[in-house]
């Protein structure tokens, strides 16, 4: 057998061994449990100097597109799916698994841990509404609790600044699973919007997204990319990682428009000019 394949072997049984410690109620698949012990197995062994998000958010591509996998429980709980991605959960996976590898900690157990971290207020999972459910607290909570930072400048080619106003929840709970069987929610949910909102970040707009020194300084590949919007609401349209190219710069996404996880071939600048409604970036980078 293989030196390095023997070595994997071993750090996925290490990793699994740890998964055996109580976490609480996950919905989860053996599937996933394999998936993240095999890709942190495999990190133990990089160099160094790997780019860790996008070693991670690489091994992603060609999953399926799914949306909406984290809802549909009765009571919330922590949901590991390695399997169907949308736009955040690809990110949560990534800066999880990014995280672990950082702290060297091996284990699905460290794992967990990190997704609840990053997905849930505090780090504390209390009802759905202790969910992140705006990016922009999602950026807050996590740059808080150490394990992010959002980039803002230099001036430009972050120019332009954008004053968050969310309450696409609270006015649109039919959309919702969770509000619609829990109407008592939805004021938690507005006083939550009401926090959120008011606050002002810097982005880079649409149309200086170009492939300069400049912007090969301020962006780095790995960097979270959150795409702003117009849409009445909402503050964060889509979400995905940086890519570097000698054409410039890409996205590297769970795309709804091709059903699955991808490095999209068209560069940045090119996919926000065909949406109207997205008006720039805001770019987040892992500690």
């Amino acid at each position: 057998m293989h030196k390095k394949t023997l070595y994997i072997i071993i750090g996925i049984m290490a990793c699994l061994s740890a998964h055996a410690k109580c976490f609480g109620d996950v919905r989860q698949q053996s599937a996933d449990s394999i998936t993240v012990c095999k890709l942190l197995a495999e990190a133990r062994k990089l160099p160094a100097s790997t780019n860790l998000p996008l070693f991670f958010a690489q091994k992603f591509i060609g999953l399926p597109y799914v949306a909406s996998t984290l809802e549909g429980d009765a009571k919330e709980r922590l949901v590991i799916n390695t399997r169907q991605l949308d736009c955040t959960t690809l990110v949560e996976n990534v800066v999880a698994l990014t995280l672990c590898a950082r702290s060297r900690q091996y284990t699905y157990f460290a794992f967990k841990h990190a997704l609840v971290d990053l997905r849930y207020r505090g780090g504390v999972i209390n009802g759905y509404p202790s969910r992140l459910h705006y990016f922009t607290e999602w950026i807050t909570d996590n740059t808080r609790a150490g394990v992010v930072a959002e980039v803002q400048a230099p001036n430009p080619p972050f120019t332009a600044v954008q004053t968050v106003k969310v309450n696409y929840m609270s006015t649109h709970p039919q959309s919702y699973q969770a509000l619609r069987e829990h109407p008592e929610f939805v004021g938690v949910i507005s006083k939550m919007e009401r926090e959120v909102s008011g606050g002002k970040y810097r982005y880079i707009p649409k149309n200086a997204v170009a492939n300069s020194s400049m912007l090969r300084q301020a962006i780095h590949d790995g960097d979270i990319i959150a795409i702003t919007c117009k849409k009445s609401g909402l503050d964060i349209a889509h979400l995905g990682f940086a890519v570097w190219k000698k054409d410039g710069l890409h996205l590297l996404n769970a795309s709804m428009v091709h059903k699955q996880v991808v490095l999209e071939p068209m560069t940045l600048y090119q996919y926000l000019q065909k949406h109207p409604s997205h008006t720039g970036i805001r770019i987040i980078r892992i500690k």
